[in-house]
């Protein structure tokens, strides 16, 4: 059987992380892909290295993405994806940009592609419920996710949950068995979706 992967995309307050503990509980197999990241901010879930780094990592060629963010730098390494699955582990990763997600996609594992997504009004809730010191660059991001969706609405999905009308719970099952069934990657009504 070919190793697989998920991509969680969405916005800040979507549901990525609990979407992952859930994916753990279900299968012990699933692995949060710790991305590294250099710079100020939350550490948890995260590699910590420095800018020079990732810029090595960028010159010999073993990164698939890198992104800047909320004054960070963000990168994925082909070395921890490949670890993780010779380990027998199912890696998942939180994505934030469209093009991040197809280019870890070209990574040839059978990838799901899964778009969360959530109104405004419920990532706002659910940041200021979970703490979040930085909610106005959060609520940025979500307009930057919600455009970076609009500029790319051709790109192709796997699944599409509303975080706000599924459970985790549930979220996580039909992710497990969208990667069972290696359900195809397609494109979405994006305009229907993000209003």
């Amino acid at each position: 059987m070919t190793p697989s992967g998920v991509i969680l995309y969405g916005p800040p307050g979507s549901g990525k992380d609990t979407i992952t503990a859930e994916l753990s509980a279900l299968r012990p197999e699933f692995a949060l892909f710790q991305r590294l990241k250099a710079g100020p901010g939350r550490t948890t879930g995260y590699r910590l290295t420095t800018p020079e780094h990732i810029e090595e990592l960028a010159r010999t060629g073993d990164l698939l993405y890198r992104n800047s963010r909320y004054d960070a730098q963000y990168a994925i390494d082909r070395g921890e994806v490949a670890a993780l699955v010779d380990s027998g582990r199912i890696p998942v990763l939180h994505m934030g940009q469209v093009a991040g997600a197809r280019a870890v996609a070209a990574h040839p594992i059978d990838w799901v592609r899964v778009l969360l997504w959530c109104p405004e009004d419920v990532t706002r809730q659910r940041c200021q419920g979970r703490g979040d010191k930085d909610l106005d660059a959060r609520l940025k991001v979500w307009h930057e996710t919600r455009q970076d969706l609009l500029d790319h609405a051709d790109e192709p999905w796997s699944l599409v949950i509303r975080t706000d009308q599924v459970c985790a719970e549930r979220a996580a099952l039909a992710i497990d068995n969208g990667r069972a069934a290696g359900a195809p990657a397609e494109v979405r009504d994006i305009r229907a979706l993000v209003g």
